[in-house]
């Protein structure tokens, strides 16, 4: 072997080793943030669990630690978000989700969680600019979802026209989604449109599965009509099965009043 492909044998050699030293480095790094991220996420995890179990107080303790661990997460910030609101805290919740939406403007759950947020908080429009956001959004999976909570928030406005339109969307998407179905009809029950609500029952029970909120909109609807045969058939329906049901315990007080 020459001087010269020692020389070049040695240089290589050198490459190698810190080449290996750089990767040691990062795979390190690498590992300390999965760390992190791992533990963040498991404190994210308990602090929505103390969330929905009522302890605020051990939630936000979680949630700050899973903050302060990854303050780059946007699920961190919108698991904060709906605890600041559960505090009331509404400047702070906005704050939270807009550091979500910063985060992961794309997002379709926190795009829908934030507007739920301003449905409840009575800012319609901007409620239901996020909610088609995340029923356009090619990775949200419910778009009816989102459809029927638009619609649920246009109809707390008052906004019933709109309101139906959402709801006529989901089923669109989705034609056994029952809940969009079960809304519609309980809209069109509420303005008197007594046949167009008792149609959507009947579309929907003849074709899918009917739930229990449907199948007592159905009773409700045919007592509406004066149709004794309609609500026994419904009744029966919802008796048979769903007989541990609220909406089963509900028929023993119901009258013929369909409000």
């Amino acid at each position: 072997m020459t001087a010269r492909n020692i020389r070049v044998s040695s240089i290589l050699a050198a490459s190698v080793m810190a080449a290996t030293l750089l990767a040691a480095g990062c795979a390190s790094e690498s590992h300390s943030a999965k760390k992190k991220t791992d533990a963040s996420n498991y404190n994210m995890q308990l602090g929505i669990s103390y969330l929905n179990q009522g302890d605020l107080p051990l939630a936000k303790q979680k949630l700050d630690r899973a903050l302060k661990e990854n303050p780059e997460d946007p699920n961190v910030h919108s698991a904060m978000a709906m605890l600041e609101d559960r505090l009331g805290h509404p400047d702070k919740a906005d704050a939270q989700f807009k550091a979500a939406l910063g985060e992961a403007r794309d997002n379709p759950d926190i795009q829908n969680n934030y507007a739920v947020y301003l449905c409840r908080t009575g800012r319609t429009d901007e409620g239901v600019k996020y909610f088609e956001m995340a029923a356009h959004n090619a990775l949200y999976r419910t778009p009816e979802v989102a459809q029927t909570n638009a619609g649920v928030c246009l109809r707390s406005a008052k906004r019933d026209t709109q309101a139906a339109m959402s709801f006529q969307r989901a089923l669109q998407i989705k034609p056994n989604f029952a809940e969009a179905a079960y809304q519609l009809a309980d809209l069109d029950l509420q303005q008197g449109n007594v046949q167009e609500a008792r149609a959507e029952v009947d579309r929907y029970v003849s074709a899918f599965s009917a739930t229990p909120d449907l199948l007592l909109i159905g009773v409700r609807i045919s007592i509406a009509q004066g149709d004794r045969m309609g609500e026994e058939k419904f009744a029966r329906q919802l008796r048979l099965d769903y007989p541990a049901s609220e909406q089963a315990r509900a028929l023993a007080n119901l009258s013929h009043n369909p409000g």
